[in-house]
């Protein structure tokens, strides 16, 4: 089986979802292609498209979160977006990609691509088996107007919403968000320290701003100190964000027990080795917390589908998200100190957030694949027939 994963650089999180189903299905010695779809129409169109979404995120999120509400009321009055008509556009460069290459499926982690294979198919054009993949624990904006053959849903108590909205109940398959095989590993706490060189004998508070170094690390870090720095440790994930790792490594160079980290592929190890996150509520960082039984301290949400899943996991126990800056240093520590209430957290995420959705991915396009070959089978016996 060959598989095609289209995805597209507005935050890192697509791409970590992607690339859980692409290792998922070459561990089931599976072929499978990832890369940001844009790229199709040129390098300058992907970097544009991406540096305005992080520029957005970073410098204006009350803009992002303006346009965010303006995309869930027209969803609701249109049957056809903007964002439909713009990625329409892409069809005539994934149509000429598509014609050089043969998949048996494709699997979208961004609505971006699932608009233009909808302009595709609309337009005639054969297409194999498509599967939706939402990265949010809430219904986008948008997605109830693509045509996907199956949307993989974060959770079950998100598929009434999302069938109001529109999308057929009959294709959505909550599964949960795919994260990869590696937070699903069980590690020993101190070997994970020993690996990352942290110590064994303190508290260790991760502070992390997703792929974009988002939200106020410096502050959070600055203040959290201030009452830990006794027995406690800091760690500082900041991402893609130059800017803030370079400020944090010089105004904390002096302090052996904050370290300042930049983009890193040890996420999974950073997590193991804590005892407590403190992060923004990205869809994918949050189920890979959860998947990784970690103790969540919810920062503020970049406005949007942020703030959804911050109430999301706040509602089921899954997280603390105290509003103000003071609150969340406070709760966090008190959270820390109370075994019992950390345990009812790490059963709560155990109970809601599944670690196997890559598994479960691969196991419905397995199953796709074989019966669509079946029935090519079929009708081509039958024209053999025919022909006779």
């Amino acid at each position: 089986m060959k598989v095609l994963i289209l995805s597209c650089k507005t935050g890192g999180g697509h791409d970590a979802a992607g690339l859980a189903v692409k290792e998922e299905l070459e561990a089931e010695g599976h072929e499978a292609v990832l890369f940001d779809y844009l790229i199709l129409a040129g390098q300058k169109v992907s970097q544009t498209v991406g540096d305005v979404y992080v520029n957005t995120v970073k410098k204006a999120p009350h803009i992002f979160g303006a346009v965010y509400k303006l995309g869930m009321a027209v969803s609701r009055i249109t049957r056809k977006s903007p964002v439909y008509y713009v990625n329409a556009k892409m069809g005539k460069y994934l149509q000429a990609y598509l014609e050089e290459e043969s998949f048996d499926a494709i699997v979208m982690p961004h609505l971006y691509p699932a608009e233009t294979l909808t302009y595709m198919k609309r337009q005639g054009m054969a297409l194999p088996p498509l599967a939706a993949v939402m990265t949010d624990y809430t219904c986008i904006p948008f997605w109830e107007e693509t045509r996907c053959d199956y949307y993989i849903a974060p959770h079950k108590d998100l598929i009434p919403g999302c069938v109001k909205r529109g999308i057929p109940r009959e294709k959505l398959l909550p599964y949960g968000i795919p994260v990869s095989r590696r937070f699903r590993k069980k590690a020993d706490k101190e070997s994970a320290r020993d690996y990352l060189g942290l110590p064994k004998d303190r508290k260790i508070f991760l502070l992390a701003g997703g792929s974009m170094g988002a939200g106020d690390l410096e502050k959070l870090c600055r203040r959290l100190w201030e009452q830990i720095r006794e027995s406690g440790t800091i760690v500082v994930i900041c991402g893609g964000n130059k800017k803030i790792f370079l400020k944090m490594k010089k105004e904390f160079a002096g302090q052996p027990q904050i370290y300042i980290v930049g983009q890193t592929k040890q996420m999974d190890l950073y997590m193991k080795a804590c005892d407590i996150l403190y992060t923004k509520p990205g869809g994918l960082t949050s189920t890979e917390a959860a998947v990784s039984g970690i103790p969540i301290v919810h920062t503020d949400p970049i406005p949007g589908c942020e703030t959804s899943n911050r109430k999301f996991f706040a509602k089921r126990g899954m997280s603390l998200a105290p509003r103000t800056l003071e609150r969340q240093i406070r709760q966090g520590i008190s959270l820390l100190a109370s075994p019992e209430k950390c345990a009812e957290m790490r059963d709560a995420q155990q109970r809601n957030i599944p670690g196997d959705s890559a598994v479960q991915i691969v196991k419905l396009l397995e199953q796709v694949c074989a019966e669509r070959k079946s029935e090519e089978g079929s009708d081509e016996a039958l024209e053999v027939k025919r022909i006779k």
